[in-house]
């Protein structure tokens, strides 16, 4: 690998290590998960935590992997869904700027019915509250922008972290809310979202612009 394949599969790893993180964004996650943990032990909350950021870490691995394949079978090209991927991120993003869970993640009563089931990290921590449509959509574009193993690698290297830092974030979560009050938690999510709802104007424009829907602005 040379000095400018090199250089773009840093760029490009450092772009997924960002999008990624903010749309699994597992600071937001802590209330929902303390909700959901309340009667739990440590050992207990730390084992949910693991099953949440196991299922994240495989759940968008397994999109990326299978991204293209799904592609050819359904004969969506990549142009059209980054539009649509990019839409869904819109939408997630217009949430997270307003402080508030998106919808696309989580559903009225998901929370209080998984507070008394023990596979609570995989649904709905794991999936959709953590590897919502927003990240799934993100991750498939990414991997279908990569053009050699490196860059691949180096998505898939974002997602491991994301899920790594989804676990200590998680199994951390009760030191972590006392020191961040719900009113942080607010401020990171809304910084969160401009930076999503940004690179989500950025994957239609490029989507529509590849579609040939509108000419390309030189």
């Amino acid at each position: 690998m040379n000095a400018t394949e090199f250089i773009a599969a840093l760029q490009l790893g450092l772009v997924a290590l960002s999008s990624v993180f903010f749309l699994v964004d597992p600071v937001a996650t802590i209330p929902v998960f303390l909700h959901m943990t309340s009667n739990a032990g440590p050992k207990e909350r730390s084992g949910i935590a693991r099953s949440a950021a196991l299922t994240c870490f495989f759940v968008l691995a397994g999109f990326s992997v299978a991204g293209t394949l799904l592609f050819h079978l359904l004969g969506i090209t990549l142009p059209a869904f980054r539009t649509a991927g990019g839409i869904i991120l819109l939408l997630v993003g217009l949430d997270m700027v307003q402080a508030r869970r998106s919808g696309t993640k989580e559903v009225p009563g998901e929370a209080e019915e998984a507070a008394v089931r023990s596979d609570a990290g995989i649904v709905p921590l794991g999936m959709p509250m953590l590897a919502g449509p927003g990240a799934i959509s993100n991750v498939v574009v990414l991997i279908g922008q990569a053009s050699n193993l490196w860059e691949k690698l180096m998505v898939y290297a974002a997602i491991a972290v994301t899920a790594l830092a989804c676990y200590f974030v998680l199994a951390g979560a009760g030191n972590v809310r006392k020191h961040i009050s719900e009113t942080g938690i607010h401020i990171l999510t809304r910084i969160m979202g401009m930076l999503i709802t940004a690179l989500a104007v950025q994957f239609i424009a490029t989507g529509v612009i590849a579609l040939g829907l509108v000419p390309a602005v030189r």
